[in-house]
């Protein structure tokens, strides 16, 4: 089992940038894909960017490409997910998600975080 703590959430303005970190514990984390999933008020959980256990594959929705990059550093046992250009549509609850396989949209990872807000101001 692994237990996963988002953190870095927070109030941006448009056009900004913030950093989200997911500390996990309890397995090892390199034998985990880890990601990162969002949801808006009133919307569905919706998949954001995954990254395999290596580090050496990532994945991104369209709606961040170019704009959230994923990145891992698996001996702090922590994934990031670095986000610029921040919209007011990004506004939603961050949550960081495991999986032994590697997982982008449609697929419903085992492990979550509780979430961090994140809330983006025009």
């Amino acid at each position: 089992q692994v237990q996963l703590v988002e953190s870095g959430g927070g109030l941006v303005q448009a056009g900004g940038s913030l950093r989200l970190s997911c500390a996990a514990s309890g397995r090892t984390v390199s034998m985990y894909s880890m990601g990162w999933f969002r949801q808006a008020p009133g919307k569905e959980r919706e998949f954001v960017a995954a990254i395999s256990r290596s580090g050496a594959s990532t994945y991104a929705a369209d709606s961040v490409k170019g704009r959230f990059t994923i990145s891992r550093d698996n001996a702090k046992n922590t994934v990031y997910l670095q986000m610029n250009s921040l919209k007011p549509e990004d506004t939603a609850v961050y949550y960081c998600a495991a999986d032994p396989r590697f997982f982008t949209i449609g697929t419903i990872p085992n492990h979550w975080g509780q979430g961090t807000q994140v809330t983006v101001s025009s």
